[in-house]
């Protein structure tokens, strides 16, 4: 079962990713670029196959141009409505 939390939350943070880089208009090339990241590798993050090192989390934060805590309470609000679909 821990394992299942854990990829939920992996998840989550791909789920937050993917929401600011489309908001702002970016491809996963662009971020990828932005960021010093392969855009092959945002997009693994993006569907949650990779649980990104802090490194990584700081360098997508700052190819999104945003705090680190903004991205993290974006991630946040993924898993508390996750956890609220599981309760319903």
């Amino acid at each position: 079962m821990p394992r299942r939390r854990d990829s939920s939350r992996v998840g989550a943070f791909g789920r937050a990713v993917r929401e600011v880089r489309a908001r702002r208009g970016m491809s996963q090339m662009g971020l990828g670029r932005a960021a010093g990241l392969h855009h092959n590798y945002v997009g693994a993050i993006e569907r949650g196959e990779i649980n990104p090192t802090l490194g990584t989390i700081d360098k997508l934060a700052v190819g999104l141009n945003m705090p680190l805590s903004e991205l993290a309470a974006i991630y946040e609000r993924n898993i508390a409505e996750d956890a609220g679909e599981r309760r319903s």
